[in-house]
């Protein structure tokens, strides 16, 4: 039996000029430099509950870092529209990033963000008009990007990459992207079919965008199974898709290549959420290993742990 489908060549486009987007250059964080005073601040906490955490986290960091040990960061969507990718791309300079790990919506926020300097519509807004997710310059690049993987054999986060990496946009210096790609720093692309913008318009390929998200899933399992004895995995706004992402990949690493333990996990969010506790926080380090959990606004959280690396590796 033949269900009917919508038509989506009758999508009506507007231009991510005219679109109305609530996160711009102007808005994003400054780096600092590395302040001494701030690692007095870091040992002058109580070290009880999630400050002796903290620190501890920014120690096992900067162990896993003298180590050589992969430090994953991935990363949901809100993250780069809290305005921390200056604060990101400067910890992969500084080698503190070693693997980045993006859903949908957090490459879409980091493409828009690399080649127009802004991002972030007003979803309740736009919604009531059926202009939600409608800007026709973002699906034209991002599902262009599916093509360039299959036909130089990359995957989603690389093809991606290169492509704003090479682009003349002015903005791409902002991209994490753009920065992996030419730091050599593999990145992966995680897609739900159905939930990113890119989807609903007639010019998304599935077929070859699920086989670029599907080889970046083989990527990050091989990164994963490095985690033996110091790596770290911070998961940092992704709710759902990433921890179980995430999940899957250690189960297969740990298949592969055996065992896979004394790692440490943290996870950076601003309510508690059942997938990245359960998922992240606490099964992978069940036996072996340690799993922390901090809630807080990431525009706060994520430049503190960044200057408190800094401070300590000083």
């Amino acid at each position: 039996m033949s269900f009917p489908e919508i038509d989506l060549k009758k999508i009506k486009t507007v231009s991510i000029g005219t679109r109305k987007s609530k996160v711009e250059v102007k808005n994003l964080a400054n780096v600092l430099a590395s302040q001494n005073n701030l690692s007095t601040f870091l040992k002058s906490l109580p070290k009880i509950l999630k400050a002796l955490d903290f620190n501890l986290l920014i120690e096992k960091i900067i162990q896993a870092r003298r180590k050589g040990k992969p430090l994953v960061w991935m990363l949901g969507g809100h993250v780069i529209k809290c305005g921390l990718s200056p604060i990101l791309i400067d910890l992969m300079n500084r080698k503190f990033i070693t693997t980045l790990v993006f859903n949908g919506a957090s490459a879409i926020h980091d493409l828009e963000l690399g080649l127009w300097g802004k991002t972030s519509e007003d979803v309740a807004e736009s919604l009531e008009t059926g202009k939600f997710g409608m800007v026709k310059e973002t699906a034209l690049q991002f599902n262009s990007v599916s093509i360039l993987a299959a036909k130089e054999n990359l995957g989603l986060g690389e093809a991606l990459g290169k492509k704003i990496a090479l682009s003349r946009f002015s903005y791409k210096k902002y991209s994490l992207l753009a920065t992996a790609y030419r730091l050599k720093i593999p990145t992966t692309i995680h897609i739900a079919i159905g939930t990113d913008i890119v989807h609903q318009h007639p010019n998304f390929n599935p077929a070859f965008s699920a086989e670029a998200s599907f080889k970046d899933f083989k990527i990050l399992c091989e990164q994963v199974s490095k985690l033996k004895n110091g790596g770290v995995v911070l998961n940092i706004g992704s709710a759902v898709i990433l921890p179980e992402v995430f999940l899957k990949a250690l189960s297969v690493a740990r298949n592969v290549h055996g065992k896979i333990d004394n790692f440490t996990t943290a996870n950076f969010d601003m309510i508690p959420q059942y997938r990245p506790l359960t998922n992240v926080v606490t099964r992978p380090v069940l036996k072996n290993g340690l799993g922390l959990n901090f809630v807080g606004h990431h525009e706060i959280m994520i430049p503190l742990l960044a200057a408190g690396l800094k401070a300590k590796l000083k």
